[in-house]
């Protein structure tokens, strides 16, 4: 006799679990493009590489009525423009605020509904809150976004589907400033994100502490000014996502 009772109970468990580890595998698969290198080599769009003689300047997890408008004041002395990817809670919770992103010139985009982590497969979740973001833009500054960030850069398949549901083309970055740490300074800023900065590149930072350490924006505003030199000095404008001729 082939196996008895625990051969069929582990056979039966195999046979349960193995779609449910198929699940989650194509769930979190795709969020390997959140290595940087492995996403510069293979994925260049998303990655946010556009035209060489750009750099696109992108900013997370806003709008804020303390620091955000701290940081439009410093982009119009800059004479800088940038893509603001915000937060559907934070669009609906200051809808003044975002309306008046757009219209001193900068361009939204959808970075989620809440900053959630997207460790569980949660599709129609995805699909619901990328689309809730995404109207609520649109809704208020009467333009239809089109780029999509997902928080903390994890893209799953269930969020790049999402994405691409409601017309948004995902986007990270190639540079970023670790500008969300307690000890991160104007400084240390500039050297994060310089050292990786190549033209055709795209800068990530944040222009509020809703996800990071309390006052960590304050260090990203300071840097702006020599960040913005440093790319003039290399020959390379700064702009928003549509100016920067994405493939």
């Amino acid at each position: 006799m082939a196996g008895g009772p625990g051969s069929r109970h582990a056979r039966t468990a195999s046979a349960v679990l193995a779609p449910v580890a198929a699940v989650a595998a194509a769930h979190i698969v795709p969020a390997a493009t959140w290595l940087p290198r492995f996403r510069a080599l293979c994925f260049p769009g998303l990655a946010g590489t556009g035209r060489s003689d750009h750099v696109a300047l992108t900013f997370d997890d806003g709008p804020d009525p303390v620091s955000t408008p701290l940081f439009l004041d410093e982009l119009d002395r800059l004479a800088v423009r940038a893509t603001f990817f915000v937060l559907g809670e934070n669009v609906t919770r200051h809808p003044g605020l975002t309306r008046h992103i757009a219209d001193r010139g900068h361009e939204l985009a959808v970075h989620g509904w809440t900053h959630s982590r997207p460790w569980l497969p949660a599709p129609a979740r995805d699909a619901r809150e990328t689309a809730r973001a995404a109207l609520a833009v649109r809704d208020i500054t009467g333009r239809r976004p089109r780029w999509y960030r997902p928080p903390y850069g994890i893209l799953t398949a269930g969020r790049w589907a999402a994405a691409r549901r409601s017309g948004l083309r995902p986007v990270l970055w190639t540079a970023w400033g670790r500008d969300w740490t307690a000890d991160a300074t104007p400084a240390s800023v500039r050297a994060t994100v310089t050292a990786d900065l190549r033209g055709g590149g795209t800068i990530l930072l944040h222009d509020t502490d809703h996800a990071s350490a309390p006052d960590s924006w304050k260090a990203t505003l300071g840097a702006l000014p020599d960040l913005i030199s440093t790319c003039n000095e290399s020959g390379w404008s700064v702009g928003p996502l549509a100016e920067h001729g994405l493939p």
